[in-house]
């Protein structure tokens, strides 16, 4: 698969064309409360009062991918499997790209502890179809797991990564030349046809108590021949959103996410309010939620964000794309309501 690194050869604005630092640490687009140890006990505090069910009563699923649908292309040219949490597995206009994979049980830097899934991935990763590109967001463990992209250290997939990135992959035995760091603003095209732009994200990254942001946090825009989508990983909410999709936009799939927030760090998680407003602002016909139901990471109950969003959409006239887990599903409005015999 030839991959082109295009650079930021597009004429945008300052925070589209490149993440700002200070010495070591990369920077927000905007002033950011990125929960530092300050936070630490008032947040302590709001887990021991919480009552909200925030992991599942009962067992979710299992979920099981029936790969004999990978056979054949989709109908539409637009496809989506929801392996859980930001791994998607995305086939668009004849390419297919992973985002984020994560297959391990716990999202910590130990398999002993930790926040720990609430059902396995639906598809192993032998059963996966050929890919195209692997991307990575940023280097959270809920994002960036090591024993799963180890899986891949053979194969010849190319990885597109954030800034920084590309050190702790090529330490796991990704080789070199299988990895592109974009900074925010620049692009890679993916055998002539598919462009992937990383755009900037409201967030922070780090996998332990020091090095906090010394690596890139960002969201990115796939564009297709007849498609054009919007993969926001993580972010809380900023003015750039609109930047985006004035830029990029219109898209006809907005990924956000919609989980993990809290009294404590708004500025870097959105809630479904938020990501809603966001898939206005970067001009979306559909919206996909992303980033709940799959680990208890804040003091919500587990299906909250969901229903939520649900009711937002209904007042703010948004279109949903909600598949169930491990079902590849072609992307038009769909509400699969797979959560709610579980609660």
């Amino acid at each position: 698969m030839p991959v082109v690194y295009l650079g930021s050869n597009l004429h945008l604005s300052m925070s589209l064309s490149g993440a700002s630092k200070k010495g070591r640490k990369f920077l927000n687009p905007i002033p950011t409360n990125e929960v530092g140890f300050g936070k630490m006990i008032p947040i302590l505090k709001e887990y021991y009062n919480n009552k909200a069910e925030n992991t599942p009563k009962q067992q979710l699923g299992p979920f099981k991918t029936d790969v004999s649908v990978f056979q054949a292309p989709p109908e539409t040219g637009l496809r989506i499997t929801l392996i859980g949490h930001s791994s998607l597995l995305i086939e668009i206009d004849g390419k297919r790209i992973l985002t984020d994979p994560v297959w391990s049980d716990r999202v910590s830097f130990s398999s002993f502890f930790g926040p720990k899934r609430f059902y396995q991935s639906p598809i192993t990763l032998e059963e996966l179809p050929p890919l195209d590109a692997i991307i990575l967001s940023h280097d959270h463990y809920d994002h960036l797991d090591k024993n799963t992209i180890k899986f891949f250290a053979d194969k010849t997939i190319p990885f597109i990564c954030s800034l920084g990135v590309g050190k702790l992959i090529e330490d796991w035995g990704i080789e070199r030349n299988y990895i592109s760091e974009l900074d925010w603003g620049d692009s890679i095209m993916l055998d002539g046809d598919c462009n992937i732009i990383a755009t900037p994200a409201r967030h922070f990254s780090g996998r332990g108590v020091i090095g906090r942001n010394e690596t890139l946090w960002s969201s990115f825009v796939i564009k297709s021949p007849r498609h054009n989508i919007f993969f926001g990983a993580d972010s809380g909410w900023f003015p750039g959103f609109k930047e985006i999709g004035d830029t990029f936009g219109p898209f006809d799939l907005t990924m956000l996410e919609i989980g993990a927030y809290g009294t404590y760090w708004p500025d870097i998680h959105m809630g479904p309010d938020n990501a809603s407003n966001a898939h206005l602002a970067l001009n979306g016909k559909l919206m996909m939620p992303i980033h709940w139901g799959t680990f208890n990471l804040a003091p919500h109950a587990w299906y909250e964000p969901i229903e939520r969003l649900v009711t937002y959409a209904k007042e703010k006239h948004i279109e949903l794309f909600v598949p169930e887990p491990g079902k590849p599903t072609e992307v038009k409005p769909y509400v699969s309501g797979w959560w709610q015999k579980y609660r």
